[in-house]
């Protein structure tokens, strides 16, 4: 069983999903069970999904954990853009959240890569 905590991937998704849930905050309130839900549930379930993997016994169950964050993570790319596209996010808020998930979408591939190759 690995601490969670002590990966950098974790902690950048978990800032990523605080971050996400600052931005949504002033999101229309008939968005509130809509895409304001949709886009802080894919960003909550990234970090959560690296958690529950590091609980499990072994680093098979760890890459398929880290495989669900990086679906999660493709999830809230396209919602982020959907929406920016509708006037819900300003576009620096929408470039910095979009690069924050590209960069943990990329280390998710490196450490799943890493576990796949046993180093």
């Amino acid at each position: 069983m690995k601490n969670f905590r002590d990966l950098k991937v974790w902690e950048k998704a978990h800032e990523l999903a605080k971050r996400l849930y600052q931005a949504t905050g002033q999101f229309p309130a008939e968005e509130k069970f809509g895409l304001t839900a949709q886009l802080r549930r894919a960003a909550v379930s990234i970090p959560a999904n690296i958690a529950e993997g590091c609980g499990r016994g072994s680093d098979r169950d760890l890459g398929r954990f880290l495989q669900m964050s990086l679906g999660s993570a493709s999830e809230l790319e396209y919602e982020l853009l959907l929406a920016h596209e509708l006037g819900m996010l300003d576009g620096n808020v929408h470039e910095e959240l979009s690069e924050r998930t590209t960069e943990v979408k990329r280390m998710l591939a490196s450490l799943v890569k890493k576990l796949e190759s046993g180093s």
